[in-house]
């Protein structure tokens, strides 16, 4: 229980002080700070040992929000030492002055609409209960976070050298050594660093405060696994077999098996009108948060299906006769096939593949939530390569990666993608990242068909692997399952923000991707080559991924190497464009 202390009084000793209430409420001032709305300013209480790991952790989460356009800001122990508080020492009056000052603060920062994150050893229960109170009494959320790693395990760290001192007699009143720690009775959170991630514990209260209401969902890194669990399968299978059902295409179900693995999280299925209406004019999400999904991930039907299935509240979505998944509380919506082009492609022509698709498609679309019967496997020999975003992030976990780069493709690997990659692992290494992994991630959906093939595309990446042009200890090759779309600008941050559920925090952009040659004449692309690398780096919702731009790469005829280019002697420089690859590999 520890020692019992008399309960702090914070007695108000100035005369003639009248309270001024504000002009701007906090509802106002949240819709004007950061850029996610709402007032979500509360106060986020670290306490534990000193090493324990609170300061860690809360400038991690502070980055963590306000990549996220969350206002934050951390308050240290030290920091405030060295300034506010720098008349204090560590006697116990003075420690209980120490936490009544930051609880002020921290209270001042969580009314003006930020997320005050405040690290302190704080170890008595009475202090932190004033720190508590002074927000309840003002109506503001006050989250108490025990950093419980052990002694042991804090002096193991010792990055400050203050526990060998402490036991040396150099340092005296040191919390944990001759000064009481009070385990927190009931804290909000409890944390044991020991064999963590950072990110891990950032996450573990990134969850509660969206429990909470603090947060919006978007924030919430939490990929959202739409498969039925195992130990749930064979009843639902059983369920779908007495339900009406619909066949659904070989596309479609690469987007069930996109919606079931949690590539397009927080969707939790087919979209509905409204959230397509979203996607179609904002290039977001726009339900509790702002979450970049740039393109419709949406099931057609036809007309007489749509007659059907109306009157269900349930029915079964079937591939050549299979039951894949139940699609629940369907919405049926009308299908206006040239908008939809019109907005995602800026064409509405036949000659494109995809648009031509969409075009021979249902008049109806269907949105509903989907439970996926067990995960979508297609027994072509690269199930192993089609890792999950959860799987993924595991395997990045395995290899204690601490900065994870993605490269999407739809081509086979050249020296110039290798040298671009490889020169992206060398940036991240001279800016301090010591075990950065590459995901080499082509695209498995469908393709055009002067598209290499997938087999044929994975046999080539896993020989460049083989042969050391690319690193096979620091590189991770998976199949991402989404079809190609071939909406450039567009697309491009639907292959980004996809990524990002993996855990990948850094991206790097080809020239034109997700291009292609316009279908009319005269020769040209459909897209402006740059503007697809331009739009990711201004795209909402993914500024938490760091956009490394594409360098152009030629072979160098003099060196006889591949080289990034040199415009001053242009001339000794030959290029190896994705078509002709292409063509070089069929």
């Amino acid at each position: 229980m520890g020692i019992q202390r008399e309960i702090i009084k914070n007695d108000q000793k100035a005369t003639n002080v009248f309270a001024q209430k504000h002009n701007v409420s906090r509802t106002k001032r949240g819709e004007v700070l950061g850029s996610r709305g709402g007032f979500r300013g509360c106060t986020i209480w670290f306490t534990g040992l000193s090493g324990a790991g609170k300061t860690t952790i809360s400038f991690a989460l502070e980055e963590y929000l306000v990549a996220r356009g969350i206002p934050a800001y951390g308050l240290d122990g030290d920091n405030v030492r060295t300034g506010l508080n720098k008349n204090l020492g560590f006697a116990p009056e003075d420690r209980e002055e120490n936490i009544r000052r930051v609880a002020e603060v921290g209270k001042l920062f969580a009314d003006s609409g930020v997320v005050a994150l405040c690290s302190f050893v704080s170890p008595y229960n009475n202090d932190r209960e004033l720190a508590r109170q002074l927000h309840k009494s003002v109506g503001l959320p006050f989250f108490e976070i025990h950093v419980a790693t052990s002694l042991e395990e804090c002096e193991k760290r010792d990055v400050k050298g203050l526990y060998k001192k402490a036991r040396a007699g150099i340092i005296k009143g040191f919390t944990g050594i001759d000064q009481p720690y009070e385990i927190p009775v009931n804290p909000e959170v409890t944390i044991n660093t020991e064999n963590r991630t950072v990110d891990d514990c950032v996450q573990q209260i990134v969850e509660v405060l969206q429990t909470n209401n603090i947060l919006p969902r978007s924030v919430v890194e939490k990929v959202i696994d739409l498969t039925v669990p195992e130990e749930n399968l064979e009843d639902a299978i059983k369920e779908a077999e007495d339900l009406p059902s619909v066949e659904i295409t070989k596309l479609d179900l690469q987007w069930l098996q996109v919606l079931g693995e949690g590539w397009a999280s927080p969707l939790t299925g087919f979209m509905r009108e409204r959230e397509f209406l979203q996607c179609q004019h904002f290039n977001c999400l726009l339900d509790d948060g702002v979450t970049n999904q740039s393109v419709p991930v949406v099931l057609p039907i036809s007309t007489a299906e749509k007659d059907k299935l109306s009157s269900c509240k349930q029915f079964t979505l079937r591939y050549n006769g299979v039951a894949k998944a139940i699609i629940r509380d369907p919405e049926f919506y009308e299908h206006r096939k040239e908008e939809r082009c019109a907005r995602q492609f800026g064409m509405f022509n036949d000659g494109h593949p995809y648009i031509k698709m969409i075009n021979d498609s249902g008049d109806w679309l269907v949105g509903g939530d989907v439970d996926v019967l067990g995960r979508i496997l297609w027994n072509d020999g690269l199930d192993q390569y089609r890792l999950t975003p959860n799987q993924l992030r595991a395997q990045f976990r395995e290899m204690h990666a601490d900065a994870v780069f993605a490269f999407q493709l739809r081509n086979p690997v050249h020296n110039g993608h290798a040298l671009l990659m490889n020169d992206c692992k060398r940036q991240l290494v001279e800016r301090g990242f010591k075990k950065p992994v590459l995901l080499l991630h082509p695209l498995g959906g469908w393709t055009k068909d002067d598209d290499v093939p997938l087999s044929v595309r994975m046999e080539q990446h896993k020989a460049i692997m083989d042969e050391g042009v690319l690193d096979p200890e620091s590189t991770v090759l998976a199949i991402f399952p989404s079809p190609m779309m071939y909406a450039g600008p567009t697309e491009v941050q639907w292959h980004a923000k996809a990524r990002m559920s993996t855990g990948a925090n850094f991206y790097i952009v080809g020239r034109d991707p997700a291009g292609m040659p316009h279908p009319d004449p005269p020769k040209r692309d459909i897209y402006e080559p740059t503007h697809g690398g331009k739009v990711l780096r201004m795209a909402p919702g993914l500024t938490q991924l760091e956009i490394i731009p594409f360098k152009v790469a030629a072979y160098d005829m003099k060196a006889k190497a591949m080289a990034f280019f040199d415009p001053h002697r242009k001339e000794d420089f030959d290029f190896i464009s994705g078509t002709r690859m292409r063509g070089l590999a069929r």
